[in-house]
């Protein structure tokens, strides 16, 4: 089963991977990610090409892609993070989540735009167009979203990466209250170091905490700035330190935490879940942390006898184009979990 080598207590029910081999044209980036990262399928691998070629013509690509204006955007012209779910940054979001190929002219007419109309002056993405509207849950996505769409090198995503960084360790970025700074944290957003945020009542958010650590693995080893490198230490501490089964971390004002950690779905906006918070720290080579076993246990709970995933949370109705359906089990969830699984028993870099 994909060679993996697991704990008796992680082993599949069944073999899910020929379902998501499977020709299918509602949901064909399922095919190409499962032949590229299960089986390790080269990209210039016939099965590869053909698959990345059926993502372009059929299911969730070309139904956002027909939606977007000639000049790049969606909907409207701005940093395009309203209205959610289909304004131009959860587009770029989804794009990359799906399989798009960046090479394609107007996912890169999407990627320029975003690059010029969507960071703030310090480099970071912004919700608002300014540095009031910092927010590590944008910033992650859209970071991990473009390295996957081929934007490694860009000197404008280098800034955003370098910032993301620097605002998870504080390095050169002064207090909130400094309002003489020309580079400081936001009370209305991120609003000091170690992933504080207003919108969890400046406690540290987790969620933006996973978003950005996925982003931030993405960056090959070799090409890691020291920042980078030390905001991955930071993060992966910060994640492992709470129960990723549990979701202990800090929320406003002591509350329970959000029951979407517990609803795995797909594909992922701003909300995260604890098979997301598996795939940040896998990839980081933390797959066989101990503290990261009753969240395997957890994830391996919610397989059927088929060794499937259900689709549990859904942004259906909310954006250009509605993916698998909810409470129905799900490829793209299943192809999630065996990303978990393939790092567990192989391995993976650490950071």
């Amino acid at each position: 089963m994909l060679g993996l080598s697991l704990p008796l207590e992680l082993e599949l029910k069944a073999d899910p991977l020929p379902w998501l081999l499977e020709p299918d044209p509602a949901n064909p980036g399922v095919r190409y990610f499962a032949l590229t990262e299960l089986l390790g399928c080269r990209l210039d691998d016939p099965e590869v090409v053909a698959a990345r070629r059926a993502v372009m013509a059929s299911g969730p690509v070309p139904a956002i892609l027909a939606a977007q204006d000639p000049d790049g955007y969606w909907v409207k012209p701005g940093p395009g993070y309203a209205p959610k779910y289909q304004g131009t940054v959860w587009q770029l979001i989804f794009l990359a989540q799906f399989g798009a190929d960046g090479a394609d002219p107007r996912v890169r007419a999407a990627c320029d735009y975003v690059l010029r109309h969507s960071r703030a002056s310090v480099g970071g993405f912004t919700a608002t167009g300014s540095p009031m509207g910092l927010i590590h849950c944008l910033q992650g996505n859209l970071c991990a979203a473009l390295l996957d769409l081929g934007c490694l090198g860009d000197p404008r995503l280098d800034e955003a990466l370098d910032w993301l960084a620097r605002s998870i360790t504080g390095d050169g970025i002064a207090p909130a209250e400094d309002s003489t700074a020309p580079r400081r944290y936001y009370r209305s957003a991120n609003s000091g170091p170690g992933f504080a945020c207003a919108a969890n009542n400046h406690l540290p958010c987790a969620w933006g905490a996973v978003k950005a650590m996925l982003a931030l693995g993405k960056v090959p080893a070799a090409l890691r700035s020291p920042a980078i490198h030390d905001a991955l230490v930071q993060g992966a501490d910060f994640l492992l330190d709470g129960d990723p089964a549990r979701a202990d971390y800090p929320t406003p004002y002591g509350t329970p935490p959000s029951g979407s950690w517990f609803k795995f779905g797909y594909p992922t906006a701003y909300v995260t879940d604890v098979l997301q918070n598996l795939e940040a720290l896998t990839a980081l080579g933390c797959g066989t942390d101990p503290r990261l076993a009753p969240a395997l246990e957890l994830m391996l709970r919610k397989q059927d006898a088929q060794g499937r995933w259900k689709m549990e949370y859904t942004y259906n109705g909310k954006t250009w184009v509605d993916v698998e359906k909810k409470g129905a089990p799900s490829k793209w969830v299943t192809l999630r979990a065996l990303r978990v699984l393939q790092r567990v028993g192989a391995g993976s870099p650490a950071a």
